[in-house]
């Protein structure tokens, strides 16, 4: 295969991000001096600016980071339901459904998690890797492509509240692609933490960060957030505020062909990408051609098992018994496998082999799920071997935003079901099942390769996917990304409605006419994707090799992703 773009390699750093000019605050920090740390939270906290209808400052940031010496850990990033919040109050209000507005909003944990870092592992203030994201949201920026369509397509729902059309309806109609983008209440809020921060700069950093997120959860800032929310009829506090912090969990890692593949809990979805893996391991890879009918249906098999899993079992594990070690388990996976069939696709979501399963939702007639854009990424390895990857997410269109903030609080709870009795079901002070899930591998060179993607219930398979055509078939990084990949969507979305498509399967059609024929002979309902479609995620890449003292990365061309180096 050729790729459109190259491979972009450095002896020194490189970072890949969601969108250029998150790419490239996040490496003007790598070239002043800051470490993999400070230039993800750079690149991260600029994203909620330059992706505002994917990403929200408040919202979610999920973060893996490796150190040079090894250590691995991740930061949830993910806040939990108010503790106010009556665990049946969407089914005994709102008919079993989980309504759009203040009411699926969870406590905002981005700024924690960003500052969490900084704290644990970084060199620099909260003002120096804020300062990207306060000129592009002061400055503006060039509206483009993937921006202009989210918005057109919702809005209706920006229209909804004036403050959001105010942002995101400037003249009261969608931006076009080339016209600046400003979001000065924005950058007046980041600005506050940045001023708070200065003002305790003489006690020391650490006083410093304090000071900044204090200023978001104690502050100004957390009175008006939650003023707002409660005269919207939502259940946030200045208690569930105050008292925040990300969880600081053990990542699950496991051993594949001499290298190991780590992703944070099952309050994301992220161990269902090592189930994948171990389910096509187990299956067999050698001797499959690349995106052959057979190694595609062997991998959408695979994730359907992995899925199902997902859908039976996660959850926020303090409120969950989620029995992870099982379902990773040699002979769970085995028996996983040996329920394929090789030669005729499950036509819905593989049965539960450990407890009753759950109650499924009826099939949707639709072609294709409504996908909202939603999330971006940032990889990041520097010259000492720190690395680090996130996933910052939440939207901004069925969620109002705060008033004079320009902060979309994080309406994640959208990712809960409204029945408290689903593993991911609703309960106070319980996180949303997570979709963002940033990944790592440790490679059997004693390389390292953070990587990750949005899109939702695509996540783990385009990852899956570019994994497998970096580690498994040699592909370069810019060329594993760019070849066409496919989706099942054979399973409850993450969410609301949580529709149902059994036996789906989208493909970029660029995979042969003759091959999507295949599928469809082996059981698939394929349908059509166009031949580059940001609907198949935007997976980011970056990979340290130590034999020749390079660090490549790449992004992808399918949204306006662009990695650096040097």
């Amino acid at each position: 295969m050729t790729a459109g773009r190259p491979t972009i390699s450095g002896t020194r750093h490189a970072i890949s991000a969601g969108h250029y000019l998150a790419a490239a605050a996040g490496f003007a920090i790598l070239e002043g001096g800051g470490n993999a740390v400070d230039a993800g939270c750079a690149a991260g906290l600029a994203l909620g600016v330059l992706q505002p209808d994917l990403v929200s400052v408040a919202g979610v940031a999920p973060i893996l980071i490796r150190k040079a010496d090894g250590t691995v850990e991740s930061i949830a990033g993910l806040g939990h339901w108010p503790a106010s919040t009556p665990p049946d109050v969407f089914m005994r209000e709102h008919g079993g459904t989980m309504p759009i507005g203040v009411r699926r909003m969870v406590v905002p944990a981005a700024p924690d998690a960003w500052i969490t870092a900084l704290r644990r592992h970084g060199t620099m203030s909260f003002g120096d890797i804020a300062a990207g994201a306060i000129r592009y949201a002061r400055d503006g920026y060039a509206t483009y492509a993937l921006l202009a369509e989210s918005i057109e397509k919702q809005k209706a729902a920006y229209a909804r509240w004036p403050q959001n059309a105010a942002i995101f309806l400037p003249d009261g109609r969608p931006p076009r692609i080339g016209e600046l983008f400003r979001q000065t209440d924005l950058a007046n809020s980041l600005s506050y933490m940045v001023d708070q921060e200065r003002a305790a700069a003489s006690k020391g950093r650490e006083a410093g960060l304090q000071a900044a997120h204090d200023a978001f959860y104690k502050g100004d800032l957390a009175q008006q957030i939650v003023r707002f929310i409660k005269a919207e009829g939502g259940f946030l506090s200045a208690e569930d505020m105050a008292g925040f912090a990300s969880c600081i969990e053990p990542v699950v890692r496991r051993p594949w062909r001499g290298h190991e593949v780590i992703t944070c809990g099952p309050w994301c979805q992220g161990p269902a990408l090592l189930e994948a893996l171990l389910i096509a391991e187990k299956l067999g890879l050698d001797g499959l051609a690349h995106n052959s009918p057979q190694y595609l249906h062997v991998i959408t098999e695979a994730l359907k098992g992995a899925l199902a899993d997902r859908e039976y079992h996660f959850g926020d594990p303090a409120f969950t018994d989620v029995p992870l070690e099982t379902l990773l388990s040699p002979s769970h996976i085995a028996r996983r496998a040996a329920a394929i069939d090789l030669t005729r696709a499950h036509p819905g979501l593989p049965e539960p082999i450990l407890g009753n399963g759950t109650e499924l939702p009826p099939a949707t007639e639709e072609p294709l799920p409504k996908i909202e854009a939603d999330t971006s990424y940032v990889a990041v390895v520097d010259r000492w071997g720190n690395a680090f990857s996130a996933t910052p997410s939440d939207g901004s269109w069925n969620v109002p935003v705060v008033p004079g903030t320009g902060l979309v609080i994080s309406g994640r709870g959208s990712q809960n079901r409204p029945d408290p009795r689903h593993p991911a079901g609703v309960a106070p002070g319980k996180r949303p099942r997570l979709t963002p899930n940033p990944a790592m591998v440790l490679t059997k060179e004693g390389g390292v390769m953070p990587f990750g993607t949005p899109g939702g219930d695509v996540q783990i398979q385009a990852m899956l996917q570019v994994m497998l055509n970096i580690l498994h078939f040699g592909m370069q990084v810019q060329e594993a990304i760019e070849a066409p990949r496919v989706a099942t969507y054979s399973f409850p979305s993450s969410f609301a409605p949580y529709e149902y498509f059994p036996g789906r399967l989208a493909v970029e059609s660029r995979i042969p006419a003759e091959t999507r024929a295949a599928l469809s002979a082996l059981g698939h309902e394929v349908k059509d994707w166009p031949a580059t479609t940001w609907l198949a995620g935007s997976v980011e890449v970056v990979l340290s090799e130590p034999s020749t003292g390079l660090i490549h990365a790449g992004a992808d061309p399918r949204r306006p992703a662009y990695a650096i180096a040097n």
